[in-house]
């Protein structure tokens, strides 16, 4: 990045101020520098254009399409999708005037309890990755800035700002900087938004390694970094670590702090430059928007079908849907008629219409009744009882029964996560008393992320619909009703209890910190290595058609980070109904000692299918897909040896494998001085070396006993560095022989 020219006449104070909002949402410009001032707004599933600037920023917004939310969109497995919801989303920003969308949110569902999860895609990076990509150059392509956030590791909301994440270099690497890494090589994002909390204690939006090391040097990111919203705590030293923009407005407290972090040499005048710069590009790159108003019709379309591809059919026992319209049909539930379509918080979007469940049903089955069941409060006493009374009546006189069941805004919200996996007591009770008289029973749930299910088992069918959007009432009606063929695959997978669940007893943490102790084994990654049954698995959802797999094939070129894998399947719709099926690659490592999940989601691929029609799916793993980060030599490596490769519906669904032989990376590194001594003993040359030294110094001499017992004696020492070996009475070896050792080792003179 090229340092701004000095000769724009800004004086230092006047550059600083450049680099913290003039507003909540906007930023200052200098013509004379030519830095055009920005419009900065959310908007994961729809433009999100504040009209009136309380001190929060959060009041009413101009109105927009809502699109389901990153929750349910992910289901869809659709990256062709994402794309089009991009596209709108950023010809909606460019219509009100928006250079920066706020999203898309790629942070891991590390566990359900999240209480911003409904923003996130999945507990997968590769799904997030591909999905983020997608939306991103959608947005990109209307002339606005996309935002993936919250850079890194923001993965709960409770003391979500202050909190300090401990996690390893491998699981930092693999998992939680994964997506945003594939987003940033693929799609070009012009901004990234720094998070709030700490990462191995250092503010993310303050961390050198983070936002400069990685994101610019290693990842070649070369748009604007952002914080979030107050996330900075000193901007001298953010803008040294790498930040370019703190938002919002900061009453001249940051501006302050560039100035005084200039006259102490904590900041260089490099630095600022830079930032100001980066700032004039993200202004050229956003000058040429897209223009013309938006369709929304179109758009309103473009959500609903959004949410058809979303929604997933979790449980169809006996063919109880798809529902006829020629039958009497009650719906119970107070969230058909006041349906949740988006969660709470800095997403909210104002929508330009929203249809219910209730009247899309109504709308199309002569015969509907509706009764309400519960109350949106999770009320008991007398009008509980009256509610669920009335509700198990109306369902006696019905021939087919909906149930709409869900989570309440309140358990679901930016700034606090879930207290429970559980379903709001008054809604168990309605369902509990309407199961006791109704075997046929079709539960439709309206919620941002898992629950349990336990009440599913006296339930034949359950219609996952996710936060569906302003669509979300025609899209239920088109699955119930068979007009559309449920595809959507689950992107989280839904645990028996929460003390199923990975980060049990490491969340949210305590003193300031969370420790993310079930590393590599986040989401299905868990359960899969640990044989652990659940209640949905992760890529779970059923079809009113059926589905084929045959003709594996798999083919491998290259070597160590070079290997690139080629699988084929044909798919082949065997059921009476055109219908999607989403086939997913799993790949299981080579079993060489190296801790790794049981199997990981390596590529997917969504295809429409008429009855009888077959297809021939090609999986193309690019070189590194294979690969894992190597926290010892601080770089990505591919093991050798047999990989499992699994082809199915689901992560536990899995219909055909095969296996391939992988030339990894080549030998580990050497041992050095300071390596310990079961390192020496584990690579054949230096264990040779090691012990003809010892040998030498006649410890080991020739006697087959003693060099036993030798390597025995070592093998209990084994993690000691081996210059320490020195430090025991007696010692063979002294420091400076085991540096000889490791440097000639090193030089290949030590035969």
């Amino acid at each position: 990045m090229p340092t701004y020219d000095p000769r724009n006449g800004l004086t230092p104070a006047e550059k600083a101020e450049l680099l913290s909002g003039e507003g909540f949402w906007t930023t200052r410009g200098s013509a004379g520098a030519g830095v055009r001032p920005l419009v900065l707004t959310d908007g994961p599933h729809g433009v999100r254009r504040s009209e009136d600037n309380p001190g929060l920023g959060l009041g009413k917004s101009a109105p927009a399409t809502c699109f389901p939310s990153e929750c349910a969109t992910a289901s869809s497995w659709n990256p062709e999708l994402l794309a089009e919801l991009g596209r709108a989303a950023g010809l909606e920003a460019a219509a009100q005037g928006v250079d920066v969308l706020l999203g898309p949110g790629l942070n891991l569902k590390r566990t359900p309890l999240g209480g911003r999860n409904f923003e996130y895609f999945s507990e997968d990076p590769l799904l997030s990755g591909l999905l983020g990509t997608a939306w991103i150059r959608g947005v990109q392509s209307q002339g606005v800035a996309a935002c993936p956030k919250h850079f890194a590791a923001n993965n709960q909301e409770t003391d979500r700002m202050t909190v300090d994440v401990i996690v390893d270099q491998r699981t930092l690497r693999e998992l939680y900087l994964r997506a945003f890494e594939m987003v940033v090589r693929q799609a070009r994002p012009w901004t990234i938004m720094a998070a709030y909390n700490k990462l191995n204690g250092f503010h993310a939006a303050q961390d050198p390694w983070l936002l400069t090391q990685v994101l610019r040097n290693e990842w070649g990111f070369d748009g604007a970094v952002v914080s979030d919203w107050g996330a900075v705590t000193d901007l001298a030293a953010a803008l040294a670590a790498g930040l370019d923009l703190e938002m919002p407005a900061s009453n001249g407290i940051g501006p302050g702090e560039v100035l005084a972090g200039l006259d102490a040499g904590l900041v260089s005048p490099e630095d600022v430059d830079a930032a100001v710069e980066r700032l004039r590009v993200l202004g050229e790159r956003t000058a040429d928007k897209a223009s013309g108003p938006p369709d929304f019709a179109a758009h309103d379309r473009l959500a609903r079908r959004a949410a058809v591809q979303s929604m997933v059919l979790l449980k169809n026992d006996g063919g109880v849907l798809p529902f006829s319209a020629q039958r009497r049909l009650v719906i119970v539930g107070e969230l058909a008629r006041t349906p949740r379509y988006q969660g709470s918080g800095s997403s909210r979007v104002n929508p330009v219409r929203l249809s219910t469940p209730w009247d899309a049903l109504a709308a199309r089955v002569p015969e509907a009744r509706f009764a309400a069941g519960y109350g949106l409060e999770d009320g008991t006493g007398a009008d509980g009882d009256a509610l669920v009374a009335e509700a198990v009546a109306a369902a006696a006189e019905g021939d087919q029964v909906v149930v709409f069941l869900g989570l309440p805004d309140s358990a679901e919200t930016e700034g606090a996560d879930r207290i429970s996996l559980d379903l709001p007591a008054n809604q168990l009770r309605l369902l509990s008393a309407l199961a006791a008289e109704r075997t046929d029973l079709a539960v439709v749930l309206l919620n941002g992320s898992a629950v349990t299910t336990g009440w599913a088992r006296d339930v034949p069918a359950v219609l996952e619909g996710w936060l569906g959007g302003q669509g979300c009432g025609e899209a239920v009606a088109d699955l119930l009703l068979g007009d559309a063929n449920p595809s959507g695959k689950l992107a989280e997978t839904f645990p028996r209890c929460i003390e199923d669940t990975p980060a049990y007893g490491n969340f949210p943490g305590e003193d300031g910190q969370v420790r993310y102790g079930e590393g590599l084994l986040v989401g299905y990654r868990w359960y899969d290595t640990r044989q652990m049954p659940v209640a949905f698995p992760f890529g779970h959802g059923l079809s009113y058609t059926t589905f084929e797999y045959t003709g594996l094939e798999a083919g491998v070129e290259g070597s160590g980070t070079g290997t690139a894998v080629r699988v084929l399947v044909t798919v082949t719709n065997t059921g009476a109904r055109a219908g999607a099926e989403v086939v997913q690659l799993y790949v299981s490592g080579p079993p060489n000692g190296v801790p790794r999940p049981a199997q990981e989601l390596r590529g997917f691929s969504r295809v429409e299918l008429r009855p009888g029609e077959s297809s021939r799916i090609t999986f193309d793993l690019a070189a590194g897909s294979l690969d894992r980060f190597d926290p010892g030599i601080r770089s990505w490596v591919t093991d050798s040896g047999a990989y499992l490769l699994k082809v199915g519906s689901s992560s536990s669904d899995i219909r055909l494998s095969e296996t391939i032989e992988v030339e990894g990376s080549g030998p580990p590194p050497l041992p050095t001085a300071s390596s310990p001594v079961s390192q020496w003993l584990a690579d054949p040359r230096a264990a040779r070396v090691l012990l003809e030294a010892l040998a030498v110094h006649g410890t080991g001499n020739d006697d087959p006993a003693a060099a036993a017992s030798l390597t025995a004696a070592l093998s209990l020492m084994g993690s000691l560095p081996l210059d320490r070996l020195g430090r025991f009475p007696g010692a063979p070896l002294g420091p400076e022989q085991a540096a000889r050792l490791a440097r000639d080792l090193a030089e290949g003179t030590a035969d």
